[in-house]
């Protein structure tokens, strides 16, 4: 599919634009700019008021200033690299002076003449009650003094760049921005009162006031929706083109179902019912499932997972289970090995460790359909696993799959059935921008039995009294993990706080109470160290935040965090979910170095009233943005230039629906308004859609 005409001049190079020579057109790509049409989604982060004043009298300094003044007389520098002034006085006649650092001489009366009029803006500062205009910003005759606008919008900038270039280079990118035809709905862009694009894009560049450039702001809402609608467009149509992968029916009988619910204490919850029902009815369907399963720490989804699972099995195929880490990978088997037992289904373990003729046995099995259900790393992925009838895969999303990835997991089964777990809460806003293509199911209660984890707050200064208390609880047969901070993003240093806090715990508790895991160890250690905690050999286990990571280890009903207030909302949530998981009270206790931030103390007062992980997730996402919220690196969210995912959270979900409803009544985007989504694709480079039209 080609490019629109109508784009051209737009994805032009950037040398083509007033004032952008090839060396400024390196230093653009520190910004992300690499085309003319870049440019035009660069928007001012704030803005300067440069309204014209009478004189000096009309501000208080420190403070941006305008106005015309009367040259006076230069005084160069009295020693090498001094200040070079030069007085001016105001229509008041008030004089101040413009003061100027490495300039010379013959420029300077050049710029400001003595006995001429010019307007100069900049910010007046006193030095020792002496009013000083460090390099004015703008030096103007006053014949062109309309060339500066009232309020001065403030681009980002990076090295080589400079607030002049950038604007200048915008207007001129501006210049080329044709009318484009609307993508957005008509009744919608009426109801928001939002204006058409080619306004909307002049208008962000030339804000008038300080409210012009809030998120509030019609002009700034119009290209935020576009920019979120183009990102929905693109996961529905990934969506439609996992779908159309046609799926095999996969019903099952409920018989291995029902065995597994009669072997349980308890009764699973609704949230749990609902899921597993949603789940049974997408597999069902011709078409390809591609399901989140989202559900907070504690809140059973493994049991949700094997019910799933047995569906396939029941409909006499295979199911297949992957973690992130072999650590993981053998959690699940020791979780699903007594459900797969009540069931009398053949469950196997297959990591990066099996080797040799274990292994080619364990592929045979696999091949003739004798392994049910195999639990692995991403070891399951590898060329010569081949399974008899592979009917679903479950992914356990610690390690964040992207829609890519998603797409080249359904490609091992021709027609699996995708299912992925995330344990994060994820508030609905975000879930929409990372998971757009996908159906979620939520777990939002937690099972019966499961206790309340006693939250308190400690301060670091009573640190003997903690070490006392866990002296206790280890004597009375219980186990503790304590968790040391991060240190300044130095493993290094992590390492050694981590051993130090081992090492006094040791001496206190004694030889062999207390194990060590770090991020700086061997797999292999780390694996042992945690085994020999998981096996009850050791009580304590002093971990920097490796063990956040779904280990599960019944026993362990104390959790000691230490410099609590340094941590992420989400991370706290996450770590506290490791105790409360058997039958004894379970404490966690959050130690802090006082004095707290406002921050710190409200993100720790939060943690300490509530349990419930999305009420929690919707706070970390006031307060840190959603960048923070699940770590940017690594989250597969989408870099939005305009959309701010926290302030526009309600935008997303109109334009989920918006894009669905489109691609409903226009899979091929054939008509107008099609037509003209298509050019918003390539406008914000969403070319991955437009490939999949194209196959489509």
């Amino acid at each position: 599919m080609t490019r629109p005409e109508i784009l051209f001049p737009l994805y032009a190079e950037l040398e083509t634009l007033e004032g952008v020579g090839p060396k400024t057109a390196r230093a653009f790509a520190g910004l992300g700019v690499e085309r003319p049409k870049d440019l035009l989604f660069l928007l001012p982060h704030s803005g300067i008021d440069r309204a014209r004043r009478s004189g000096l009298r009309d501000v208080v300094p420190p403070a941006t200033l305008t106005v015309e003044v009367t040259v006076g007389g230069h005084f160069p520098p009295r020693r090498k690299g001094g200040p070079y002034r030069v007085m001016v006085r105001d229509g008041q006649g008030v004089e101040f002076q413009c003061v100027f650092f490495h300039a010379r001489g013959d420029y300077l009366s050049k710029l400001l003449p003595t006995g001429q009029r010019r307007l100069v803006s900049g910010r007046v500062e006193l030095f020792d009650g002496v009013a000083q205009m460090v390099h004015p910003d703008h030096v103007l005759r006053p014949e062109e003094a309309d060339e500066l606008p009232e309020f001065e919008p403030v681009y980002p900038l990076t090295a080589g760049v400079t607030q002049k270039a950038v604007t200048k280079a915008a207007q001129s990118a501006l210049a080329r921005a044709p009318d484009l035809p609307e993508w957005i709905d008509p009744h919608l862009k009426t109801r928001e009162g939002w204006p058409d694009w080619r306004v909307a894009v002049g208008a962000v560049h030339a804000p008038r006031t300080a409210a012009d450039i809030a998120p509030t702001a019609p002009y700034r809402q119009r290209l935020a929706y576009d920019e979120l609608f183009a990102h929905q467009l693109t996961l529905t149509l990934a969506r439609q083109t996992l779908r159309k992968g046609k799926g095999v029916e996969t019903r099952g009988t409920g018989r291995l179902q029902a065995q597994v619910l009669d072997s349980l204490p308890y009764a699973p919850t609704a949230a749990q019912t609902r899921a597993v029902a949603e789940i049974a009815a997408d597999m069902a369907a011709p078409l390809r499932m591609n399901r989140l399963l989202q559900g907070d720490v504690g809140a059973g989804k493994t049991l949700v997972a094997f019910m799933a699972l047995l569906i396939a099995v029941e409909a006499g195929g295979q199911g297949v289970m992957m973690a992130p880490t072999e650590i993981l990978a053998r959690q699940h088997l020791e979780g699903l090995g007594p459900l797969a037992r009540a069931a009398g289904v053949r469950l196997e373990l297959l990591t990066g460790r099996d080797k040799g003729a274990d292994r080619a046995a364990k592929l045979a099995d696999l091949a003739r359909g004798d392994i049910h259900v195999l639990v692995g790393t991403h070891a399951v992925f590898q060329k010569d696993v081949v399974f008899h009838d592979l009917r679903l895969a479950i992914v356990d999303e610690q390690h964040r799959f992207g829609v890519a990835q998603r797409m080249e997991l359904g490609a091992k089964g021709q027609a699996t059935d995708v299912l992925v777990m995330t344990a994060t809460p994820i508030p609905r806003s975000l879930a929409l921008a990372s998971y757009g293509d996908m159906d979620v199911s939520v777990l939002d209660e937690k099972p019966a039995g499961r206790k309340p984890v006693k939250t308190a707050l400690i301060s670091a200064a009573r640190m003997d009294e903690v070490v006392a208390h866990l002296t206790r609880a280890v004597a009375e047969g219980r186990q503790a993990y304590w968790v040391c901070p991060l240190v300044e993003d130095s493993e290094v240093l992590d390492y050694a706080s981590a051993e130090a806090r081992f090492a006094t715990l040791r001496a206190a508790l004694g030889d062999g109470v207390v194990g060590l895991v770090h991020g700086q160890m061997p797999p292999a250690e780390k694996d042992a160290a945690m085994a020999r905690f998981v096996a009850g050999q050791t009580k304590v286990l002093v971990a920097t935040t490796v063990i956040e990571v779904g280990v599960n280890v019944p026993n362990a009903s104390i959790m000691v965090i230490e410099r609590a207030e340094i941590f992420g909302l989400a991370q706290l949530h996450q770590l506290r979910g490791r105790v409360g998981r058997g039958a004894a009270q379970s404490t966690c206790l959050l130690m802090y170095q006082p004095p707290l931030t406002e921050g710190g103390e409200r993100r720790l007062q939060i943690l300490r009233d509530t349990e419930d992980g999305f009420r929690i997730a919707e706070e970390d996402l006031a307060m840190r943005g959603a960048g923070d919220l699940i770590g940017t690196a690594q989250s597969g969210l989408p870099r939005f230039r305009v959309a701010d995912l926290e302030r526009q959270a309600a935008l997303m979900e109109v334009a989920q629906a918006d894009a669905r409803r489109l691609l409903a009544e226009d899979p091929a985007l054939e008509s107008p308004r099609g037509r003209a989504a298509r050019i918003l694709l390539w406008l914000l480079d969403q070319d991955r859609a437009i490939r999949l039209i194209s196959v489509g």
